[in-house]
């Protein structure tokens, strides 16, 4: 399962589904982690101001207690609790594996910039991370990456850029140096680009099929008409079971990418 947590704006919703889920591999992304900090805070990057869970982190691992959760940071900021006060909150993605399944591998990547500290959060051309995690299939005997990325935010929109197609380039060296000749490989994340884009032309010349396409990966929390951002790849077609798109429930302004292999 893929999700763009919101920072956890809808932190209720999203904590209350992920159990009832069963989800062996979560991947979420905008996850926070601030250290010495509970409950709400409030970020800004001077075009908008969100609610977020101080530790978000936490917050999952509390409700899949069961799970190895992996936690990469892309770059770190203020935000401000109840009272106004400053803390120094990392975000970044988050993968969590399910008990059953044994972790064989960890691997990460910057696909933009390098991690960063800001003084005050950028509005655009913050750094951006893949995390990768190996595991295997016991029934297919097979050993299965599963990737995830936070694709680049551009305040103009989703088309293409150079450096978007530098962050394609960078996650297709990463898939390219991790997998084995018998690995499946599951490429998920939020994007960020519309389905037309030049990152998927760079995957399938690695052999990634993308199986969103052209629907829509948003919930009615997100207000713009673009509806595309979310998507899933995968290296072997024939190893897909079932793939949906959930519009419900809204744990997010993303949907959840479901994938059974």
């Amino acid at each position: 399962m893929s999700v763009n947590a919101w920072g956890g704006a809808l932190a209720d919703e999203l904590l209350a589904w992920l159990p009832s889920s069963e989800a062996d591999v979560v991947c979420l992304q905008e996850v926070t982690r601030t250290p010495g900090l509970a409950g709400w805070t409030r970020f800004s990057d001077g075009e908008r101001s969100l609610p977020q869970r101080a530790t978000l982190l936490d917050d999952v691992r509390g409700v899949l207690p069961q799970h190895q959760a992996f936690f990469v940071t892309s770059d770190s900021g203020p935000v401000y609790d109840e009272a106004g006060r400053s803390h120094r909150q990392d975000f970044g993605v988050a993968t969590l594996i399910g008990e059953d399944l044994p972790v064989v591998g960890v691997d990460s990547a910057f696909v933009h910039g390098h991690f960063a500290d800001h003084v005050e959060w950028a509005v655009s051309d913050r750094p951006r991370v893949a995390l990768a995690v190996q595991t295997v299939d016991r029934v297919a005997d097979r050993p299965v990456w599963v990737v995830q990325v936070h694709g680049l935010r551009d305040p103009l929109g989703k088309a293409d850029t150079p450096a978007r197609r530098r962050q394609a380039e960078r996650l297709a060296d990463l898939v390219r140096r991790i997998r084995g000749s018998k690995d499946l490989v599951v490429v998920c994340g939020d994007f960020n680009v519309l389905p037309d884009s030049e990152t998927f032309s760079v995957l399938a010349d690695l052999g990634l099929t993308d199986l969103v396409g052209v629907a829509d990966t948003r919930t009615s929390r997100y207000r713009k008409s673009v509806r595309h951002a979310s998507y899933l790849l995968v290296s072997d077609l024939a190893a897909v079971e079932r793939f949906e798109i959930l519009a419900e429930p809204e744990v997010s302004d993303h949907r959840a990418l479901i994938l059974d292999i």
